[in-house]
């Protein structure tokens, strides 16, 4: 993305005002975009509107794109990640005037008479920018995915699993008897549901937790309920509650760039806590039934044994994998089983000496994922050798 020489100067001076602005611009934005077309809703997560965190993760990832608008290096990961998500839900290139203007008109609105012409003009071409290399590699995605934008798969639920108190799997299959679209180790799915309650259609991504080698696909879904920061799960509490066996789904074809290359040699490690498990769960399931033997760290953090999904199929899915090392850190621990470390995730325990070249995945609560990545750059790692999975707002301390 080449700004041009004109608009450059207005994007850098941007910066500052940003950092100081970016908040309220992104709150006007979507205040006045959902007034003009409240069908959009239908495609927002609006718990996020609600407690205010999409709109500060905007307001980061405008203020992060002023900051490295000719960076290619930094931005192309947390584009390609935007890429896929907006594909699960089913953006369309009639979408992008619709933000672009009601962005423009934010900027205009919180910044006043300092928006001047000659800002909202360089503003105008750097989003058409973006928009326009998000747009292409929407196209090549939905192509490569053989979909069309908003094309939904319905899924018939075959088994409905109770894991622990909060936290239960679907094993999901073709409505019509047709083979699933094949996915990646790491991907994940949409699921959209229509809610009575406030009457709409909202659109949670759930990762796919087991490989890809079935004619079915699994997702765990941990129930989200309310609490002081936050509050409940309105789509995880639905699928809790209301889906049963026999029950059919409308859900995305599989997206995400959490994929790493199960064919390689080199150690890996899988890092997760709470729900984060999900698509280390598929990957750890793929390198089982690929590359047995590739050494593999998996690391989890949890409460308890009883508050890990999957715990005896991880136990098992060990005995495959020839140089496997697990390491669930735990708040209470169960002194008569093995791999249990109490107290905090602390990685230094557990990352062996030979793991300098590896590559790791972590996904997991946004802070615990800034934590172990700053602790895996303590012990030497390279940052291009850390991956981290993104469903909710995100952070992007890293670039800015």
């Amino acid at each position: 993305m080449m700004l041009s020489a004109k608009s450059k100067p207005y994007i850098d001076a941007s910066v500052p005002v940003l950092r100081e602005h970016g908040l309220a611009i992104t709150a006007a934005f979507y205040q006045n975009m959902f007034e003009a077309h409240p069908e959009l809703k239908n495609l927002f997560n609006m718990g996020n509107q609600a407690n205010g965190s999409q709109q500060q993760s905007l307001a980061a990832a405008v203020f992060a794109y002023a900051a490295n608008i000719e960076n290619t290096a930094a931005l192309a990961p947390v584009i390609e990640r935007i890429v896929h998500k907006h594909v699960s839900v089913g953006i369309k290139a009639e979408h992008y005037p619709i933000v672009g203007k009601h962005l423009l008109g934010a900027i205009k609105q919180i910044l006043g008479n300092a928006a001047t012409a000659d800002l909202l003009d360089a503003w105008a071409e750097a989003y058409g920018l973006l928009a326009d290399a998000l747009m292409v590699a929407e196209a090549k995605l939905y192509q490569q995915n053989n979909q069309q934008p908003d094309e939904w798969l319905k899924v018939k639920v075959l088994e409905k699993i109770h894991h622990t108190n909060d936290m239960v799997s679907f094993i999901l299959q073709a409505d019509n008897g047709s083979e699933l679209p094949k996915f990646k180790a790491g991907q994940y799915i949409s699921v959209a549901v229509q809610l009575a309650e406030s009457n709409l259609r909202q659109i949670r991504q759930y990762s796919l937790s087991d490989a890809s080698d079935k004619h079915t696909y699994r997702i765990t879904v941990k129930r989200e309920n309310a609490d002081e920061y936050k509050p409940k799960g309105n789509v995880s509490n639905w699928l809790h509650t209301y889906v049963k066996v026999g029950g059919i789904l409308e859900v995305s074809h599989p997206c995400g760039n959490f994929t790493p290359n199960l064919l390689e040699k080199r150690p890996i490690g899988l890092i997760s806590a709470g729900v984060g498990i999900t698509p280390m769960l598929s990957i750890l399931n793929a390198l089982a039934l690929t590359n047995q033997n590739r050494p593999v760290l998996f690391a989890h953090a949890a409460r308890s044994q009883n508050h890990i999904a999957h715990f005896a199929e991880i136990l098992n899915t060990k005995t495959l994998l020839t140089y496997a090392e697990l390491a669930f850190f735990l708040n209470e621990v169960d002194d008569t089983r093995s791999h249990q470390i109490k107290g905090r995730m602390n990685l230094g325990k557990c990352v062996p000496a030979t793991y300098q070249d590896a590559v790791f995945y972590i996904c997991g609560p946004q802070v615990f994922m800034d934590e172990q990545r700053d602790v895996l750059l303590a012990l030497g790692i390279k940052a291009s050798d850390i991956h981290r999975e993104v469903f909710g707002p995100e952070s992007l301390n890293h670039i800015i």
